[in-house]
C-alpha cells in the first residue's frame, strides 16, 4: 500500500516540518518501487570503478581549487585560509575530522561551509574509471539495462507534471519544494550564491536567473556581459581577472536553512544536456572543509554525460577520493534530453545508491569511504544545491552552445524512514 497525497496539501516551515497530509491509501502499481531497502539492480554505468580512486583538483592550481566564497569580494588563498566550518561541530583547520553525529531527521543550522570548487573525476586521473570498450578496469558482469525513451516512465515523458506525491512504504516526506508559487524561489528553503565561485566557470550567478513558472523551477542561463565589480587590473585571481562576465546563470542552496541525515531524496528535472552546460543537484556536509565534508553528487551533467559520484577527503588537502560513474547521453536515446527525469538517493549508515529512472546508476559502501582519521563524512547532514555552471574546468566550450539555456525542476522531495 501506498500513502497517496496531494501537494497542495504540503506547508513546511525550515524551522518546523509541519505536514498536513490529506491522504488516502490506495493500491498504485505504476510507481517507483517502494521497499525500504535500495533496489539492487544492474548499475546503469558505460563507466565506474572497481574501487574508489583518489584525484586532485583540476590543474592542481590553488587558482583553480580556492576556496569558493558566499562573498564575490572573496579572494583568499585556499594555501593558507582554511574553510568555514558549521557552528554547531567544528573541526580542525585541517578538515579531516569529522566526528559522529547521530541520525536526525530535517532541521536547519545556523552556519555552513560554502560549496566547494568542483573537480570532478573526470577532470582528474581516474585509472579504475573508464569508458565500456576502454582499457580500464570497469566490471563487464553484465549488461546495463538500456534506459531508452521506451523504458521511461510515462509520468517523466515531456512537460507533464505529476499531481500526487507518492510517499514509499516504510517512509514519510520530511520535506518538499513543489514549486507550486510562480516568481522568486522560496526563501524560507532556498539562498543563493553571487558573483564568480569556483572552476574558473564562465557565469555569473545572480539571483534573477531563478524563477518559478508554472509549477517549474526554471534556472536559466543566459548570454549577456555585466560588468565584474570586483575586477582588478593585472591580477592573476581569475575572479578578478574578468572585467566583464559574458554569462549569468543562478545557484541555489539550503545550506543554513534545511539539511538532513538520511533518507530517500528525489529530483524530477529536465535538464540542457548540449555542449557547455554544467547542470547539477548535489549535497555537501554541514562540517568540515570540502572535501572531508563529503560530496554526493547525485545528478551532474557536462560533455555528453550523466554522472553520479560520492567524494570524501585524503591525506592531501583538497584532493578527493571518488566513487563515481558515467553514462553517455547518447546512448539512451535521440530524446532523452527533450524529457524530464527522474534522479534519486537512497542513504542510509551503510551505503548510498544513486539512480536514474530507477535505475541504479551508482552503490557506495560508506565504510570505502572514510577519511584519513577513519571517519565517515557521510555519517552527518547535508545540504543540497542546484546550479547551472557554463563552461569552465568541465563543461566545455560555449561557442557553439545557443541561449538562453533552461535547467527545469519540477520538484525536489525527501522521504525519511519511519
Amino acid at each position: 500500500m501506498r500513502s497517496v497525497c496531494s501537494r497542495a496539501a504540503i506547508h513546511l516551515s525550515p524551522w518546523v516540518a509541519v505536514i498536513a497530509l490529506a491522504c488516502s491509501a490506495h493500491e498504485d502499481d505504476s510507481m517507483a518501487p517502494t521497499s525500504e531497502q535500495p533496489v539492487a539492480s544492474t548499475p546503469l554505468t558505460d563507466s565506474a570503478t572497481t574501487g574508489s580512486t583518489s584525484a586532485s583538483p583540476v590543474g592542481a592550481s590553488p587558482s583553480v581549487t580556492s576556496k569558493p566564497s558566499l562573498d564575490p569580494d572573496s579572494t583568499s588563498d585556499p594555501a593558507t585560509e582554511p574553510r568555514p566550518t558549521s557552528n554547531l561541530n567544528p573541526t580542525p583547520p585541517s578538515g579531516n575530522s569529522q566526528g559522529s553525529a547521530t541520525a536526525q531527521t530535517s532541521s536547519a543550522v545556523t552556519s555552513a561551509p560554502a560549496p566547494p570548487p568542483r573537480p570532478t573525476p573526470s577532470s582528474t586521473s581516474e585509472p579504475n574509471s573508464t569508458e565500456v570498450g576502454g582499457a580500464g578496469n570497469a566490471p563487464a558482469a553484465t549488461e546495463p539495462r538500456p534506459l531508452d525513451a521506451g523504458s521511461v516512465p510515462s509520468d517523466l515523458e515531456g512537460d507533464s507534471s505529476p499531481s500526487e506525491i507518492v510517499v514509499p512504504d516504510g517512509y514519510q516526506l520530511v520535506w518538499s519544494d513543489e514549486f507550486d508559487v510562480d516568481g522568486a524561489p522560496n526563501s524560507e528553503n532556498w539562498n543563493f550564491e553571487h558573483g564568480f565561485v569556483r572552476n574558473e566557470e564562465d557565469q555569473w550567478y545572480q539571483q534573477d536567473n531563478a524563477t518559478v513558472e508554472d509549477g517549474i523551477l526554471v534556472i536559466e542561463g543566459r548570454k549577456e556581459r555585466i560588468p565584474n565589480p570586483n575586477y582588478k587590473a593585472g591580477s592573476s585571481d581569475w575572479k578578478t581577472s574578468r572585467q566583464y562576465a559574458e554569462y549569468t546563470s543562478s545557484s541555489l542552496t539550503t545550506s543554513g536553512m534545511q539539511t538532513w541525515q538520511f533518507g530517500r531524496f528525489e529530483m524530477r528535472a529536465r535538464i540542457p544536456a548540449r555542449a557547455g552546460m554544467w547542470p547539477a543537484w548535489w549535497t555537501l556536509g554541514v562540517s568540515g572543509e570540502w572535501p572531508a565534508n563529503g560530496e554526493i553528487d547525485i545528478m551532474e551533467y557536462y560533455q555528453g554525460k550523466v554522472l553520479a559520484n560520492v567524494a570524501c577527503g585524503t591525506s592531501t588537502r583538497w584532493q578527493a577520493k571518488w566513487d563515481s560513474a558515467t553514462k553517455a547521453v547518447s546512448s539512451l536515446g535521440d530524446d532523452w534530453a527533450q524529457d524530464f527525469h527522474l534522479w534519486r538517493m537512497d542513504w542510509d549508515d551503510k551505503q548510498i545508491v544513486l539512480y536514474l529512472d530507477d535505475v541504479e546508476m551508482n552503490r557506495t559502501q560508506l565504510e570505502d569511504m572514510q577519511n584519513p582519521d577513519g571517519k565517515s563524512p557521510f555519517l552527518q547532514k547535508q545540504y543540497m544545491i542546484l546550479n547551472l555552471a557554463l563552461g569552465g574546468n568541465n563543461g566545455g566550450d560555449l561557442g557553439q552552445s545557443t541561449f538562453p539555456a533552461r535547467y527545469e525542476i519540477d520538484y525536489v522531495r525527501v522521504f525519511q524512514k519511519l
